[in-house]
């Protein structure tokens, strides 16, 4: 299986506080690499490129063994609004004062219908 993961630019790399490999992901879900690649190609996990390596995911995308609540859902309404892998990491972790926070600070806190919303009018 080809994994096609963008290569992420420093501005946006600098807002995530820690990344993990694929392995480790595969590690914290316990399952297997290729299933923890599947969840990125089925858009269930954002992974990008840092620099030369792999795919890496923000550690905060994972809930003890899960994927968070609501994170799945949030990257679909991403994707049909036209948002692509980096623009989407961007948007995520970039603080917004109406929430307060950052949408996936507000995701976390299990606000993740509110995020939707938000992320719905941009493809309008």
């Amino acid at each position: 299986m080809t994994l096609s993961v963008a290569q992420i630019d420093r501005e946006t790399d600098q807002l995530v506080d820690e990344w993990l490999t694929l392995p480790e992901v595969a590690r914290r879900l316990d399952v297997t690499i290729g299933r923890a690649k599947q969840l990125l190609k089925d858009r269930k996990l954002l992974g990008v490129r840092r620099g030369s390596g792999g795919p890496q995911v923000p550690a905060v995308f994972l809930d003890g063994k899960e994927v968070m609540k609501g994170l799945p859902g949030t990257l679909t309404v991403l994707l049909d609004a036209g948002y692509g892998d980096v623009e989407s990491m961007r948007w995520l972790f970039t603080p917004d004062d109406s929430l307060p926070g950052s949408p996936i600070e507000a995701i976390k806190a299990g606000r993740h219908t509110e995020v939707k919303r938000r992320a719905q009018a941009l493809g309008f």
